[in-house]
């Protein structure tokens, strides 16, 4: 799976996009300290231990590196940056009951705007599936080459 690029400094407004998900009942924020164990359980229930693994260095950063999507105080999405490398975005993952509402992009936008907010001009998407989202979403591009790119020698 290849890496992608993208400006920071060139993202789109955000502000309808959060609008449109705070209308459907959504609350984005910054996930905090104390709610590892939540946020982690929905991760681990959702999708991957390894993505797990991930949102505890995401939670324990300074500032939290792990936003959340909530509805009726229950996680229903999460997106991550500077876990596997710094100045990288993911892991990011909504439930499946929660698709197509805009959340996974309002996740995305969040971390890409925290890690504009840390000082980086440029963000990296590591190991991209859904390559056609990314392009779409924030202008991302593919990274040449960088198929396996740091995703070598993984354990189980």
């Amino acid at each position: 799976m290849i890496d992608m690029l993208v400006r920071l400094y060139d993202l789109p407004d955000s502000t309808a996009l959060y609008r449109s998900v705070a209308d459907e009942g959504i609350e984005l924020r910054r996930a905090r300290a104390f709610e590892c164990h939540t946020v982690k359980a929905f991760v681990a229930g959702q999708f991957s231990e390894k993505w797990v693994s991930e949102v505890e260095v995401a939670m324990a950063r300074q500032p939290v590196c792990c936003h959340i999507a909530t509805r009726d105080s229950a996680v229903i999405g999460f997106s991550c940056h500077d876990t596997t490398m710094r100045g990288y975005f993911g892991p990011t993952g909504v439930s499946e009951e929660a698709r197509g509402l805009g959340v996974g992009k309002a996740l995305l936008f969040k971390s890409l705007e925290a890690l504009r907010e840390l000082g980086f001009a440029y963000a990296v998407i590591g190991g991209v599936g859904p390559r056609e989202f990314y392009e779409k979403a924030c202008g991302a591009i593919e990274i040449p080459g960088s198929d396996p790119g740091i995703y070598t020698d993984l354990l189980p």
